[in-house]
This record gives C-alpha cells, sequence and structure tokens, in this order.
C-alpha cells in the first residue's frame, strides 16, 4: 500500500490533520526565524550604555542605543527607559514596563496557537478513529458475514487518523516548548535591564566632611618671679 491508498484509506479527517500540520510547521519556522532576529545578545550594548550613563547622562546613552539599532527586546525596553530618564527614575521605570509588556506580546506570539495545536490534533485524530470505527459496525448491518476486506476499511481509517493525530500533536508541542524556551531568554535580558536602569540613574550623592580645626598646643605660662 503507497501513500495514496493510504490517504483514500484513511477518509476526510485526515485532511484535515494535514492542513493542520502544515499550519504548524509553518507558524514554527515564522516564529523561528523571528525569534532569531530579536535573539542578538544585548549584554555588549547594555554594558556600554551603563558606561556612557556614568561619564556622560543618559541622554548620551540614549544616543548610544540608537546608533547601535539593536533589535532585540532588552534594547528596546533600555531605549523607553533612557528617553524617560530626565524625569526621574518612577517615570523611567514606568515606560520600562511598558516596553516590556509590549516586547513579551511579540516574544510569545503563536505559542499559544501552538499549544492549542498540539491539544487538538489527538482530538482530531479521536475523532477520525470514531468515524472508522462506526464505518466497520456498519458493515455488519449491511452485510451478515463481512469479510476482513470490509471490515479492515474502517480499521485502517481509525488507525491512520490516530497515529496522524498524534504526530501533529508531537510536532506543535516541541515546537512550542523549543520557542517558549528561547523566548523567555530574550524576556529575562529584557527584564533585567528593567531591573538594573534605575540603579544607573541614581548617583550617591557624598556629603562633605566638616572641616575640623587643628588642636591648639597648650602652652604653660609661668608668672611666678625669676629666683
Amino acid at each position: 500500500m503507497n501513500v495514496l491508498d493510504l490517504l483514500r484509506a484513511a477518509g476526510p479527517m485526515l485532511w484535515v490533520l494535514l492542513a493542520l500540520s502544515v499550519y504548524v510547521v509553518y507558524l514554527s519556522a515564522a516564529r523561528a526565524q523571528a525569534l532569531s532576529r530579536l535573539g542578538a545578545d544585548a549584554r555588549a550594548l547594555t554594558e556600554r550604555a551603563r558606561a556612557v550613563t556614568a561619564e556622560s547622562g543618559p541622554a548620551a546613552a540614549l544616543a548610544e542605543v540608537d546608533r547601535a539599532a539593536h533589535p532585540s527586546p532588552a534594547a528596546q525596553v533600555l531605549r523607553a527607559g533612557l528617553a524617560r530618564a530626565d524625569r526621574g527614575p518612577e517615570a523611567a521605570q514606568s515606560a520600562m514596563q511598558s516596553a516590556l509588556l509590549a516586547e513579551d506580546a511579540r516574544l510569545y506570539a503563536g505559542l499559544g496557537a501552538l499549544g492549542t495545536a498540539a491539544q487538538v490534533g489527538p482530538l482530531l485524530g479521536l475523532l477520525g478513529t470514531v468515524i472508522g470505527m462506526v464505518r466497520s459496525f456498519l458493515v455488519f448491518s449491511q452485510t451478515t458475514n463481512p469479510t476482513p476486506a470490509q471490515l479492515g476499511t474502517g480499521i485502517s481509517e481509525a488507525l491512520i487518523n490516530t497515529a496522524a493525530g498524534l504526530v501533529v500533536a508531537i510536532i506543535a508541542y516541541v515546537c512550542r516548548n523549543a520557542l517558549r524556551l528561547k523566548a523567555d531568554r530574550l524576556a529575562l535580558q529584557a527584564e533585567q535591564v528593567r531591573e538594573d536602569l534605575p540603579g544607573w540613574l541614581t548617583r550617591p550623592v557624598t556629603a562633605a566632611r566638616p572641616a575640623v580645626a587643628a588642636p591648639v598646643p597648650e602652652v604653660a605660662l609661668n608668672f611666678g618671679a625669676a629666683r
């Protein structure tokens, strides 16, 4: 039995599973490409921005980040914080929180759909299994002594759909977990920038120590008459 025979024996539910598998592969490849583009390491840029902030202030650091045009979420959060740094650490923290929420939406886009596909795939396979078994039992109502070939059609449809549903679910589950791990790593870098930047903007002020007058040496005066 070749592939075409299997497709014909599996019934219409297999085509739904094939369409779902194409969607899972396409979405996984698209999200992997997007995360690869966003996954450039931003640690060097962060350290450079920290040094520039300490030497020349947040405005110069913002210009440095803009020149780098780094695509990572950490760079976007850093840019948002430096842009509001002139209004104080609280304003910078609020701006970075908003930027972090936007970056999280970009990082985890599509992962929910892959999770749904991982759950729906076995259910569709189970539906195809039930349809195949129903066809097998209908043979008994149409034929008194059904042949193995007549029963085998429905059983083949049931088993093929079960296997196809499991394959789609496994692919979707593995791809979702791999993409989520990479998204978590990028989100952690952005979160670290959000936590560190307010400390850059708060410079401790060293209080001037009051000058202490030098002690005046005591001089013993003797007003007694010399003898």
